[in-house]
């Protein structure tokens, strides 16, 4: 291998790092902003969140800091692989989540009895009883308390879980490329 071809593969290697951590940089901001706008809903608008929206929030969380420590690190082909199936994962998880609270907003429960809270269930029972309590979904998961462009809040966590889902998964096709 020459010097000229060297260089150049490590410059591509560099720009390549450069897209990778901007990309994950990105999705830190963009999952930040989302929990911040929940936040605003709740102290702000007063909108108390159900234990599938906070269970949304966990998820949305684990993603930015995966983001911010794959931004941090700044991965080239295995990393960029590595944070991006980490993220896929979370992300996949909270569509799950999110989904489930929609399909329980477009087929409530006959008897919508409002649950413990997600702090109460998780000092209760442990995560291990509490998780298909928190699946099941209490009547407040059911509510729509707030809708933009006619999608309810958890309908818009599906929307961002599946676009975080699509940068994850271009960014382990890609690995770092």
């Amino acid at each position: 291998m020459t010097y000229h071809s060297s260089l150049t593969l490590l410059s591509s290697s560099a720009m390549t790092s450069s897209r990778t951590r901007t990309t994950f940089a990105a999705l830190f901001v963009v999952c930040s902003a989302l929990l911040g706008f929940g936040l605003y809903l709740q102290h702000s608008v007063g909108l108390e969140p159900c234990p599938l929206c906070i269970a949304q929030r966990y998820a949305f969380s684990m993603v930015a800091l995966l983001a911010l420590a794959a931004a941090l690190h700044g991965p080239r082909r295995i990393g960029s692989i590595m944070w991006g199936s980490l993220t896929l994962i979370f992300a996949l998880l909270g569509i799950a989540i999110a989904g489930r609270q929609s399909w329980l907003q477009l087929n409530p429960p006959s008897l919508a009895e409002c649950g413990p809270g997600l702090e109460y269930m998780l000092d209760s029972f442990g995560l291990a009883e509490a998780l298909p309590m928190i699946f099941r979904g209490a009547g407040d998961c059911s509510a729509v308390d707030w809708s933009f462009l006619g999608l309810s809040i958890a309908n818009w966590a599906v929307v961002c879980f599946v676009a975080i889902a699509m940068v994850a998964l271009r960014l382990i096709v890609r690995g770092g490329r």
